[in-house]
């Protein structure tokens, strides 16, 4: 049966290629998600400001709550303490340790400030003038004895150039005095660099130094890398949840591809499988010989797809860098397990889809295989009919698991998966929706088009199973691009309505490089200025109450100044007031203190994103969405317990029917780097991050859709060619040319109609409990050019895959032996 296998090959190669092109695709898909995960487990960064130091001690950046079972990532630098040093540099094997200081110093040649002990562990050496005093800094490049400006803490400093230093570029080293004075938290340093004595065991000295407090992490190898670029390590479970999750849809959007495609490979050929069976061929044969052919293709189009998947992990971590969700510093991985799940993945895919392809043929009576293969009307079976009814009562349990448990952003964890499961569900059972969706569009249809609708629609109705197979791939083109697309738009419009509908700022001045508290003065100083607050971002997790409607990722921070009632804070009160807020005080969600019990006078058990643990008293309660909770803290405190401890943004409200726009501009002109912008800004940073989801979603849910487009293309050239015989025996009972293509661009028509209804359904079924959860609205928010440019995709990838091979059939004549 093998050779029978082989031979076959060389005179079925036009239905195979639909199968190698699906494997292909599928392969490069999956290696590429591989890659990504990889990369993120691994997350290899090269040191360089640590490069010569032989372990670096950090912060531990995750937190364990009381009575958790996940920890809260820390997305603020933890640092060490400074007097932890002294025991770090007598610990066994410790031959010496430096403490490193780090903050933001913009300027010429850097953006980063150090203490000049710390350029030992890089380490830099001076190729001109001599170490940093008091008021002097070491750049990588200038002029000895000139003077430098750094935008330090949102305030220009000038300092004197002491020297001239080789190494990575960047960073300014100021005299330790300076240093220490610059910093906004002297008492914690941003890292150790520890050397090891020579001869000494250099695991045995990193679980000593762990030893030390529970609190340290001790890095060695690439790892150090880490504590130079701490985001890279915030971004690791990002990265790793992204690729891990696609790859998986990946997955199961390449086995439902390359099934369907081979499926329709064998029921194109029932009239041979029906001859087979009539000389005597056993299924066991049968199935042997259709896992053969499905074998010889997949296995050359594995090894070919592993290619394209080398440039398409590259491609995407280059993608997700440059859009701030994966960390641009470091090193892409992808070595032998990727390429192992990539050629798996598909391999067994394709195994899998043979079987089921040879299931029916293989046992079916010879008898019946030859009625079977003139019309093929037969399509029900009792494992069809039960794995289409659980994929569809999946869709159902995650829809009422949407709307009935999952509040706000949560939504699209439930809500992403049920779109597959609907659109497997509609398409195990496809030739009955087929029908009743065609039931509905063939009278529109058949009263334009007349004579050649009538003649379409005869033929779809005695080839409905065959039009099933055309009608599946367009719904699920469709359905999946649908609803991820506009998953993604109602998400960035829920989470931006949730904000702005109790924004009150009319005017926000920004800085990357920070503010100092005389611009806010400044600014609360200009006539017709009714209010002006610091505004500051950050994660917290909440230690106490254990019941708080927060999950392990943690809870939103927003740092304002103590107001009034007609303050700028973007909240809505509903008891007590802001005008307390200072020092050790916060405001909670509505929501939280009623399942909490603490309303106002309570206390709050919080740890600050940089580790340091708190005891907020609440001053003041307010209304907030359900899923877009977040806690209201004293700007200072906040600002205190960031990485850079820089107030980046300032809210401020005008009297009304002022335009304070140009006094503004004059105060913000004072200050470098600081501009005016309206309201929009704060929406725009407010949605920073769904944006960059969105933007993630769209590429990777971009390729799903090419991927269903090359399954569209496949499977309606395949079935287009298939039907040469009948294109023939129509021209020679007196149809055209013209004829027969104006009754395929009525079948087209009817095939589009029917898949992009089915699609809608499905993403319908995934929109709108989705949308009625995180929203007010239960109708998906965004564009409608987004649905329409999906139709209209679906269309021209229908119509040209249909016409262009038919016009290529019609060529030959009719008694052409190509028609056989």
């Amino acid at each position: 049966m093998m050779r029978l296998a082989v031979r076959t090959l060389r005179f079925r190669k036009s239905g195979f290629i639909a199968t190698f092109v699906a494997v292909i695709f599928g392969t490069a898909i999956v290696m590429a998600c591989g890659g990504l995960m990889e990369t993120g487990i691994r997350s290899n960064v090269q040191p360089e400001r640590l490069a010569a130091t032989s372990l670096v001690v950090t912060g531990n950046q995750s937190h364990l709550r009381p009575g958790a079972e996940d920890a809260t990532p820390l997305p603020e630098r933890v640092g060490v303490p400074v007097d932890l040093l002294a025991k770090i540099r007598s610990t066994e094997g410790v031959s010496s340790a430096t403490g490193d200081y780090t903050f933001p110093a913009v300027g010429p040649t850097a953006s980063e400030g150090h203490n000049w002990s710390g350029a030992s562990l890089a380490p830099y050496t001076l190729t001109a003038g001599r170490a940093p005093r008091t008021g002097e800094v070491v750049v990588s490049s200038g002029k000895v004895g000139s003077q430098a400006v750094f935008l330090i803490d949102g305030t220009p400093k000038t300092f004197r150039v002491s020297g001239v230093a080789r190494g990575p570029a960047g960073h300014a080293f100021f005299a330790d005095q300076d240093a220490a004075q610059l910093v906004r938290n002297p008492d914690r340093f941003a890292d150790v660099g520890v050397q090891v004595a020579t001869g000494t065991d250099l695991d045995a000295v990193k679980k000593r130094l762990e030893k030390l407090d529970g609190n340290l992490t001790v890095r060695s190898g690439v790892d150090r890398g880490l504590a130079e670029h701490p985001d890279a390590e915030s971004h690791r479970t990002a990265l790793i949840s992204i690729s891990g999750s696609f790859g998986g849809i990946a997955v199961m959007t390449m086995m439902f591809v390359v099934a369907s495609t081979l499926a329709l490979s064998a029921q194109h050929r029932e009239r041979e499988f029906a001859l087979l069976r009539g000389i005597g061929t056993t299924p066991g044969q049968v199935r042997k010989m259709i896992l053969g052919e499905s074998l010889m293709v997949a296995l050359p189009a594995v090894l070919l797809g592993c290619v394209p998947g080398i440039f398409l992990g590259r491609f995407l971590f280059e993608q997700l860098g440059s859009h701030g969700v994966a960390s641009p510093v470091v090193e892409f991985s992808q070595g032998w397990i990727p390429f192992a799940a990539g050629a798996g993945a598909a391999v067994l895919a394709a195994i899998g889809a043979a079987l089921i392809a040879a299931r029916k043929s293989a046992k079916i009576r010879p008898v019946e295989a030859l009625v079977e293969a003139s019309l093929q009307r037969k399509w029900f079976g009792w494992v069809r009919l039960f794995f289409g009814l659980a994929f569809l009562g999946g869709g159902l349990a995650l829809l009422i698991v949407t709307m009935a448990v999952m509040t706000g952003p949560l939504a699209g964890a439930t809500a992403g998966p049920s779109v597959l499961c609907w659109a497997i569900g509609v398409a195990l059972l496809g030739p009955f929706w087929t029908k009743l969706v065609l039931a509905f569009w063939r009278w529109p249809v058949q009263a334009l088009t007349r004579v050649n609708g009538r003649l379409a629609i005869r033929n779809l109705s005695a080839r409905s199973v065959a039009m099933s197979a055309a009608v599946m791939p367009v719904m699920l083109a469709v359905g999946i691009s649908t609803a991820n697309l506009y998953m993604q738009t109602t998400q960035v419009h829920a989470a931006s309505e949730a904000f702005t509908r109790d924004l009150r700022a009319d005017a926000v001045l920004a800085s990357d490089a920070g503010m100092s508290s005389a611009l806010l003065k400044q600014v609360r100083a200009v006539p017709g200025v009714t209010s002006a607050s610091a505004f500051v971002r950050s994660t917290a997790a909440i230690d106490e109450p254990r019941n708080a409607p927060f999950d392990e990722d943690g809870a939103p921070v927003i740092g304002v100044d103590a107001q009034g009632k007609d303050g700028t804070a973007p909240v809505r009160l509903t008891s007590g007031s802001l005008s307390g807020l200072t020092g050790s005080t916060a405001a909670i969600p509505e929501y939280m203190a009623s399942k909490t019990g603490r309303g106002v006078g309570s206390e709050i058990a919080l740890t600050l994103g940089d580790g340091t643990p708190v005891k907020l008293r609440v001053v003041a309660t307010f209304a907030a969405e359900r899923g877009y909770e977040m806690l209201i803290l004293p700007a200072s405190l906040v600002a205190a317990h960031t990485t850079d401890g820089l107030t980046k943004q300032v809210l401020v409200r005008t009297a009304p029917g002022t335009d304070l726009g140009p006094a503004l501009a004059k105060v913000a002109a004072a200050h470098p780097g600081v501009h005016v912008a309206d309201r929009s800004t704060l929406v725009t940073a407010n949605a920073a991050d769904l944006q960059t989801q969105a933007w993630v979603n769209y590429m990777l849910v971009g390729m799903l859709i090419a991927y269903t487009a090359v399954s569209v293309v496949n499977t309606l050239v395949s079935t287009t060619l298939r039907r040469r015989r009948e294109f023939s025996l129509q021209r020679l009972t007196g149809s055209t040319r013209f004829q027969i293509l104006r009754m395929l661009t009525t079948e087209s028509t009817l095939i589009t109609l029917a898949g992009i209804t089915l699609g809608t359904a499905v993403a319908l079924a995934c929109l709108i409990p989705f949308s009625a959860t995180i929203s007010t609205s239960a109708l998906p928010a965004g564009p409608i050019s987004i649905y329409l440019t999906i139709a209209a995709t679906a269309a021209v990838l229908t119509f040209t895959s249909t016409l262009i091979p038919a016009l290529a059939a019609l060529r030959h004549a009719p008694t052409s032996p190509n028609h056989d």
